[in-house]
């Protein structure tokens, strides 16, 4: 399966590139495309392959020492993942799992030094994502380290409606499925304590669940309540 070159120029990371330098990129590019629920890579794999991810979204999980599972990102359209050796790493930390039918390209773990040295402003948006991982893994611990439940969930129902929010008569839905216990991964929470919350605040009108789905209702009633001000 080729790639048109203009799905790829449409992403942020390559509007930038000239033709000449994005077709050459693409020359060493596998398409992959991900059914819901398949993996593109597990934890502790030996990491063959770096991504960019075109279509879907993806779901990065840990297994901690202890067994829990934990969500610690999820991948979005234009999201660059996978690149391991950028971290210093020979295996993938984590496993990547589409949530929702997902199309990916995909290039060999020993091109990174090549494709970064040839595409500088890739080498550039490499850097500030790995900033903002940083940045959002110290938000989290420190949310886990201080804050009530109900605040941390406040905060994750919030960074996903900023991430994959898709506006829709009656509030905010997360375009992707999303069940409670992946919010309760991403909090660092239960399944039933997750559950208590979203229904509680189904009552207040802040949210609307259902299955595999969360719509927000009340944006700045939410905000409020992950600072703290609401009952």
């Amino acid at each position: 399966m080729k790639i048109d070159r203009s799905v790829v120029r449409s992403l942020s990371l390559f509007d930038r590139m000239s033709d000449a330098d994005l077709d050459r990129l693409l020359t060493h590019a596998t398409p992959r495309r991900v059914p819901q629920g398949d993996a593109v890579f597990e934890q502790g794999q030996t990491a063959t392959n770096f991504f960019l991810l075109l279509h879907g979204r993806l779901k990065v999980t840990q297994v901690t020492e202890d067994g829990q599972q934990i969500i610690v990102r999820v991948v979005h359209p234009g999201d660059l993942f996978g690149f391991a050796k950028a971290l210093q790493r020979s295996d993938y930390p984590g496993t990547a799992t589409a949530a929702t039918e997902s199309l990916a390209l995909s290039w060999p773990t020993d091109l990174w030094p090549q494709f970064v040295e040839q595409n500088p402003l890739l080498a550039v948006s490499t850097m500030q994502t790995i900033g903002q991982r940083l940045e959002e893994a110290h938000t989290r611990i420190r949310e886990m380290s201080t804050q009530e439940v109900e605040r941390r969930v406040a905060h994750a129902v919030l960074r996903l409606s900023h991430q994959a929010g898709r506006k829709e008569k009656g509030g905010i839905r997360i375009d992707f499925p999303i069940s409670r216990q992946d919010i309760a991964e991403m909090t660092g929470t239960t399944l039933h304590t997750v559950s208590r919350i979203l229904s509680a605040w189904e009552q207040k009108g802040l949210v609307e669940g259902g299955r595999q789905k969360l719509i927000i209702c009340d944006l700045p009633g939410l905000a409020a309540l992950a600072d703290g001000g609401r009952d």
